[in-house]
């Protein structure tokens, strides 16, 4: 299993991205859908076979944490085989470990209702968002995880603003960091911005570190290295 690179899970050759999205068959459970990538070989697997058994290793691994650091979950859970260099699974990820951290700090929330619920969410955010939407998933998914956290919905004034106002956060951090696109940089800095503006809104504290050190580089064809503050 080739994990890394962005490669096709069928065969481990690297992903073709396409300008406009094609009707592809999914070569693990055989839905059709519309991709905007394949292997050269064609093979095109879903969103939902990519992530499932990585989310559902992140919903077990959550439920147990006691840890108040969402950087330090993060980088525990992307050591699990099933969770990519890149893909949908970041979506729900980076939620997740904020949830299960704003609740080991202290933070007012029923920690598996909040996690179902993340992870409804998450799965319906596409994969590559960050490049054909201009709105990458993880930090939506640290926008979904205020929403869920404040119990927002779009008659809320206060909550409302916070969820949006915390993407944009990290949409503007991400995007100040460059592309091409790295699921891992992302996450990290979507995280960290969030774990700010918790305490800044919220005043629940989580724990950061100061230096926050991408293991996953050598798996990364389009690593940034040097440019990017997390390179090791």
């Amino acid at each position: 299993m080739n994990r890394g690179e962005g490669a096709c899970l069928v065969c481990g050759e690297q992903l073709i991205y396409f300008e406009k999205a094609k009707k592809m068959e999914c070569s693990i459970c055989g839905r059709k859908l519309a991709s905007y990538a394949s292997c050269e070989d064609n093979h095109f697997v879903c969103d939902k076979c990519h992530a499932e058994k990585g989310i559902q290793y992140v919903m077990d691994y959550c439920l147990q944490s006691h840890s108040r650091n969402p950087i330090q979950i993060l980088q525990e859970l992307m050591e699990y085989p099933y969770i990519y260099m890149h893909g949908p699974e970041h979506h729900i990820m980076v939620g997740a470990a904020l949830i299960t951290s704003f609740h080991n700090s202290g933070g007012e929330v029923e920690l598996k209702a909040a996690l179902d619920e993340m992870k409804a969410r998450g799965s319906q955010y596409p994969g590559g968002t960050c490049g054909f939407w201009g709105a990458c998933g993880a930090a939506v998914s640290s926008g979904m995880y205020i929403s869920i956290i404040t119990q927002a919905t779009p008659l809320s004034v206060k909550p409302w603003r916070w969820a949006n106002e915390m993407t944009s956060r990290a949409l503007a951090k991400i995007a100040e960091l460059g592309g091409p696109r790295c699921c891992k940089r992302n996450s990290f800095a979507a995280a960290q911005e969030a774990a700010t503006f918790t305490k800044e809104n919220l005043g629940i504290i989580m724990e950061l570190d100061e230096d926050i050190q991408c293991d996953f580089f050598k798996e990364n064809r389009e690593c940034r290295k040097k440019n990017c503050p997390y390179y090791g």
